[in-house]
C-alpha cells in the first residue's frame, strides 16, 4: 500500500508473504504485482539459467547427432552393405526374374496388413528395382488392395470392434470422427490418419466400425499413403546407388553426394511436414468430437 503526506514523498510499497504451516505454501498478502516480479534480479537471473541450460542441451544433441552419423557412415553403414545388401541383391537377381519379382512385392504389399506384417521392407525392394515410376504405380496399386482386405474382413469383427471403440472413447474419438460429416469431410479425416503416426493397419479393421463410406476410406488412404509411398521409394534407391557404389569399390561424386543429400532433406521434412500438420488437425477434430 502507498501512502501520501501531501507532498511528492511516498512511502515504498510493502510486501508481506506468510509460510502456511499446514500446507508448506507461502500465501502473498500483499505485494508487487507480476512483471515486476519477473523484472526481479531473481527472476532474470532464473531466465538466464533456464536460457543457458537449453543451449546446452541443444549442443549436445546436435554433438552427438553428427558423431552418431559419422559412426554410421565410416564404419557401420560400409560393414552392413558389404556383407548384408549386396549379397542379398545379387541373391534376389539371380533368383527371381524381374516379373516375378514384381508380383511377389505387389503381393506382399496387398497382403501383409491384412495379417499385421510391416510392408515397407517390400516397398523398400520395390524402389530399389523399378525407380520412382514404375514402383510408385506398383505400391500404390498394392496398397488399394491392402487398405481394401481389412475393411472388408472388418464384417466378420464389427461388434467387437465397436465395443472396443466404445471402452475407450477419448482414444476413438480421433476413429469416431473420421466417419462423421458429409463425404470430403470423411475423405479428409481419412488422409490426416494416414498421413499421422497413427497405426494403420489398426484402422484399416476399425474403419468399418467407424462409419466411414467406402469411397472417402480408399481414396483418403491412396492419398494419405503418398508421402510414405516417396520415401520408402527414395530409401531403396539410395540402397541401391550406395550399393552400385561400394561393390564397384569407388565412391560417389561430389555431385552425387550433393544431389542424395538434398533428395532425401527434401523428402524427409515434407513427411515431417505433413505429419506435424496432420497431428494438429487431428487433436482438434478429437478435441470438438469429445465436446460433443
Amino acid at each position: 500500500m502507498t501512502y501520501s503526506d501531501g507532498a511528492d514523498e511516498t512511502v515504498p510499497e510493502l510486501k508481506l508473504i506468510i509460510e502456511d504451516p499446514e500446507n508448506g505454501d507461502y500465501v502473498k498478502l500483499r505485494g508487487g504485482s507480476d512483471e515486476e516480479e519477473e523484472d526481479s534480479p531473481a527472476g532474470c537471473w532464473i531466465g538466464s539459467v533456464t536460457s543457458v541450460w537449453f543451449w546446452v542441451k541443444l549442443i549436445s544433441l546436435v554433438a552427438f547427432l553428427g558423431l552418431l552419423a559419422f559412426v554410421i557412415i565410416k564404419w557401420i553403414a560400409p560393414f552392413l552393405i558389404e556383407k548384408e545388401l549386396i549379397p542379398f541383391i545379387k541373391w534376389v537377381r539371380s533368383t527371381f526374374s524381374i516379373p516375378v519379382l514384381g508380383l511377389l512385392l505387389f503381393a506382399s504389399v496387398a497382403l501383409f496388413p491384412s495379417i499385421l506384417l510391416p510392408s515397407s521392407p517390400s516397398m523398400w525392394m520395390a524402389g530399389l528395382t523399378f525407380g520412382y515410376g514404375n514402383g510408385f504405380l506398383l505400391i500404390l496399386s498394392a496398397a488399394s488392395i491392402g487398405v481394401t482386405l481389412p475393411f472388408l474382413i472388418g464384417h466378420l469383427f464389427l461388434h467387437k470392434m465397436q465395443e472396443w471403440l466404445m471402452q475407450y472413447p477419448k482414444k476413438a474419438a480421433i476413429l469416431r470422427a473420421a466417419g462423421e460429416g458429409t463425404w470430403f469431410h470423411q475423405f479428409q479425416a481419412v488422409t490426416l490418419i494416414r498421413v499421422s503416426p497413427f497405426p494403420y493397419m489398426v484402422y484399416n479393421y476399425c474403419a468399418l466400425a467407424t462409419g466411414v463410406h467406402y469411397g472417402p476410406y480408399i481414396l483418403g488412404s491412396l492419398v494419405g499413403m503418398v508421402p510414405e509411398i516417396f520415401v520408402s521409394i527414395y530409401t531403396g534407391i539410395m540402397l541401391r546407388t550406395l550399393a552400385v557404389a561400394s561393390d564397384k569399390r569407388h565412391g560417389l561424386s561430389a555431385v552425387g553426394i550433393v544431389v542424395n543429400v538434398l533428395g532425401f532433406c527434401v523428402t524427409a521434412s515434407a513427411t515431417i511436414v505433413c505429419t506435424i500438420y496432420a497431428k494438429k488437425k487431428l487433436s482438434a477434430m478429437q478435441s470438438e468430437e469429445v465436446e460433443t
